[in-house]
């Protein structure tokens, strides 16, 4: 099991991070809201140009959207990590797909940035803020390229060890139903 998990350790890292960042996030946020709402209205008040009376509950909602996404996506990530150190993957592939799918991660701290950012950029203007677009992009981006990879090679036997000369010799398994690809050798 060890040896497995010794292939997916930097996409785990990325998202055992973004675990423990939204479980922390959600503890303080819990524990302190009162500091959430006065930071919130402190920038609402330095620029009540940029806000109405929505703002308030709005630019909180980014700070639990943050919580709910890191946990959220990090669970989702953890199981797709565990198929892929079970995937026949070529080496290289299980690399990057571990890879885009820890960025996946990032998606949560484009919330935790229109948080941040929104009450003095006013939360209209946030959505095209490019700290806040570019982690979005890249933790969805990467989430789906990785997951791809992956679901093309549990579905298609894509990007897979067993292929890797590139040449298949097709033979019926007599105690299968399917068919098994014999590496050349």
């Amino acid at each position: 099991m060890m040896n497995n998990l010794t292939n997916v350790k930097i996409g785990l890292a990325l998202v055992m991070f973004g675990l423990l960042f939204g479980i922390g996030f959600g503890i303080t946020f819990g524990t302190s809201e009162s500091f959430f709402k006065t930071y919130i209205a402190r920038g609402m008040a330095a620029h009540p140009e940029l806000h109405d009376a929505k703002s308030p509950d709005r630019i909180s909602r980014y700070a639990r959207r943050a919580h709910f996404h890191a946990t959220g996506i990090a669970a989702f990530s953890i199981g797709l990590l565990l198929l892929v150190s079970a995937s026949d993957l070529k080496k290289r592939f299980k690399a990057v797909t571990v890879v885009f799918i820890g960025l996946g991660s990032l998606y949560s701290f484009a919330w935790l940035v229109m948080f941040i950012l929104s009450a003095s950029v006013g939360r209209n203007a946030i959505h095209s803020y490019p700290l806040a677009v570019m982690p979005s992009y890249i933790g969805i981006c990467g989430l789906l390229l990785g997951a791809v990879i992956l679901l093309a090679n549990l579905f298609f036997g894509l990007f897979s060890e067993r292929n890797a000369t590139g040449q298949c010799n097709f033979s019926r398994v007599q105690t299968e139903t399917r068919y098994r690809c014999k590496r050349e050798g």
